[in-house]
């Protein structure tokens, strides 16, 4: 009876906290928050992998909130950016969901990359040159994995999934890919110098 109550007590918090924070007053602050937060995990996920690989040594706590804080830039990007396609494009046919995933993947794919990069170059105090540098080296790389994770995706966000979970449930699927972001755009170039 006791177990009970507190399951019940328990589930009623959830549920306060669930209406809360996918409010329409807080919906940008709990996408920004799950944007952050998984981006930190990913690449703590990565670098983990890289620790067990003997590719790094120790933990970059630094490096994870870079990561973190490109989370942040890009779910301000990916609420918005939702936010508009579903103004625009209300509806849920077939049509309307391949438009949005069609907008999204020649759009937003390029933008968030490239907001991903310019971020982690200011916290990294990078030149614009170095940024243009890696941007030209790293992105296609990104961009060619985000057609082969976001279309499928996407076709489930905007067909099933309710606008209020949007960001929630792109950050979820998101996870591999932020772990396979921080991979490329940590991933130290080839030595070309050769000794003489």
């Amino acid at each position: 009876m006791l177990y009970r109550e507190r399951l019940k007590n328990l589930q009623r918090v959830l549920n306060r906290w669930h209406n809360v924070a996918f409010s329409k007053k807080f919906l940008l602050y709990t996408n920004i928050g799950i944007s952050i937060s998984l981006s930190m995990l990913g690449d703590t996920l990565e670098q983990s992998y890289e620790r067990f690989t003997g590719d790094i040594v120790g933990w970059d706590r630094t490096r994870t909130v870079r990561m973190g804080i490109s989370g942040l830039t890009v779910g301000i990007v990916c609420h918005y950016w939702y936010q508009y396609l579903d103004y625009l494009y209300p509806k849920r046919t077939l049509q309307t969901v391949v438009r949005k995933i069609l907008l999204d993947q020649f759009i937003c794919s390029p933008f968030y990359i490239s907001v991903f990069f310019l971020t982690m170059g200011i916290l990294e105090h990078k030149s614009w040159l170095e940024v243009q540098e890696e941007i030209k080296d790293k992105a296609i790389t990104l961009y060619k994995a985000e057609w082969t994770v976001w279309p499928a995706a996407q076709f489930i966000n905007f067909f099933f999934v309710a606008p209020k979970y949007r960001v929630f449930y792109d950050n979820t699927v998101s996870l591999g890919y932020d772990v396979y972001t921080s991979k490329v755009k940590y991933k130290k170039k080839p030595n070309t110098d050769k000794i003489s």
